[in-house]
């Protein structure tokens, strides 16, 4: 079962990756729409407070949940028959929701190290160390297997420990259902935590940068706070910066 696992998974991120993107101007305009932050470009997400994005961030995950639970029980219903195409799915809505909490937090993947920055979130979120892999991140058609193989195999393994139930037919429908909520629940707060770090480090550095021309106090945060109208109302339990 780990075997194959790890060949569904293998396969599926790498499906994924050829054909799976989230289109980031969309994306702009549903965090508009849907959110209530009026921003036209990614680089104004660090005019908000991060506990607004953390808001965000943390919703599409429970979306991401949702979706991979109704998933797995669907696939489910074949028992071990099923269980290559439900890992292929089950990586598609896993990267989706990794290209979501890159662009809330402010990371685009446009250029080749973007992407790579892309997957080396991806492994953080699936406990892989990319160890040396680093070194070769700016070639992307290499880099991005390698680490594939790598989230494959640890999650693989991982997963066959706890999929055992897949081999009851019918009955591995509700397993299903609730292992993949709880598999995309542990990845979406790994990856929101990396990406958290880094939008931290990003957002130091730009008030930095402001302070030293002479634009802002020191010690003075770059928030303005919210935005009003739907903004205010959706996010009015989170404090102001």
């Amino acid at each position: 079962m780990a075997r194959r696992i790890q060949w569904a998974l293998n396969l599926g991120f790498l499906r994924a990756y050829r054909s799976v993107k989230v289109n980031p101007h969309r994306y702009i305009l549903h965090l508009r729409r849907a959110h209530g932050l009026p921003i036209n470009s990614l680089r104004q997400v660090y005019s908000f407070h991060p506990a607004a994005l953390d808001h965000i961030a943390d919703q599409t995950i429970k979306a991401s949940m949702k979706l991979a639970a109704a998933e797995g029980a669907g696939f489910g219903v074949g028992g071990l028959i099923t269980i290559v195409p439900e890992f292929s799915v089950l990586a598609a809505i896993t990267l989706r929701m990794m290209q979501k909490l890159s662009l809330i937090y402010g990371f685009a993947y446009s250029t080749d190290a973007e992407v790579a920055e892309l997957w080396i979130a991806t492994a953080s979120a699936a406990g892989v160390d990319v160890g040396k892999d680093l070194l070769e991140k700016e070639l992307l058609e290499r880099f991005v297997p390698r680490i594939v193989r790598k989230i494959a195999a640890k999650a693989g393994v991982e997963a066959a420990e706890k999929w055992s139930g897949r081999l009851v037919p019918v009955l591995s429908s509700a397993i299903g259902g609730t292992l993949n909520y709880y598999f995309v629940r542990e990845w979406g707060h790994r990856a929101k935590r990396y990406f958290r770090e880094k939008h931290s480090s990003v957002r130091a550095q730009l008030e930095l940068e402001r302070t030293q021309r002479g634009q802002l106090p020191p010690g003075v945060s770059i928030d303005p706070g919210f935005p009003p109208s739907r903004s205010i109302k959706r996010l009015s339990h989170i404090p102001k910066g």
